[in-house]
């Protein structure tokens, strides 16, 4: 199954209609399309859905559901952010929980994925350039998707390393840095959660490989976790980014499914079909 479960649109911070979306989807070939809209978490984010348009945003897409059911599977999803809106609405098919948004020393929260430059002056001047303290800070907020019921998939679990394709922040296989992390993937574990391959830093050209990094996805396989793979697309000719360099990455990693969501609920896909 051709699935993508992480998608955004103009709703939020995509640059294209759903409409647009589902179109390129089906010329794609997909078989199921799920939205993601960024989830009411205002005033932090102030891309995500205000009531209004949360409210047009699940008319959309339902109304696409209803006029493309005989050409693509079409799927309401919504991205919750741990500082906004819990979303344990029935009317969502799936919810995908993220960590955008970290505490810093001085109380104040502030991004980690806005971009190099914002990461880098959240580095220095929070956290006095101590890496681990920054990724501490991260971890212990992704920690808290595992007593999140309602969220279906972790996204993009190691996202705080956006920026670090050249290891300029600090190194990927950092033994302390790794126990932060796998800490976080163990309660993940342990509570059922979904962990996507999120290819959305790729198609965006700041990293040459998808989250997570290898070593955390060897982690997660070797542990007993589930995967999904996603784009996180936020323009519809990305739509299918990297998928093929996902599949490989968790066929490398010993990963013989993935997850997919169907009628029956997140059921298992052979990777190799």
């Amino acid at each position: 199954m051709k699935q993508n479960l992480h998608t955004h649109c103009r709703f939020c911070d995509g640059k294209d209609t759903i409409e647009d979306l589902v179109r390129t989807a089906i010329d794609k070939g997909f078989d199921s399309l799920g939205f993601s809209s960024h989830g009411y978490a205002h005033p932090l984010d102030t891309c995500s859905l205000d009531d209004e348009r949360e409210a047009a945003y699940i008319y959309s897409v339902m109304e696409a559901r209803t006029r493309y059911k005989d050409r693509l599977k079409i799927w309401l999803g919504i991205e919750e952010d741990l500082t906004g809106r819990i979303y344990a609405d029935p009317a969502f098919d799936y919810v995908i929980a993220s960590c955008h948004f970290i505490p810093t020393p001085s109380g104040e929260w502030k991004p980690v994925d806005y971009s190099p430059e914002k990461a880098r002056e959240i580095l220095e001047e929070d956290f006095g350039g101590d890496f681990l303290a920054y990724a501490r800070a991260y971890y212990r907020e992704v920690k808290k998707i595992a007593a999140r019921p309602e969220a279906d998939i972790v996204g993009h679990l190691d996202l705080l390393m956006k920026y670090n394709e050249q290891e300029a922040m600090h190194p990927f296989a950092d033994p302390e840095y790794l126990a932060l992390a796998q800490e976080a993937i163990d309660m993940l574990i342990a509570a059922g959660k979904i962990f996507e391959i999120n290819t959305g830093a790729m198609s965006r050209g700041y990293r040459s490989e998808p989250y997570p990094h290898a070593i955390l996805l060897q982690y997660i396989h070797d542990h007993g976790g589930k995967i999904c793979i996603t784009s996180d697309c936020h323009a519809r000719q990305n739509l299918d980014c990297g998928f093929d360099i996902a599949r490989a990455r968790a066929r490398a990693a010993g990963f013989d499914e993935v997850m997919v969501l169907t009628d029956n609920g997140f059921e298992p896909e052979s990777l190799w079909d």
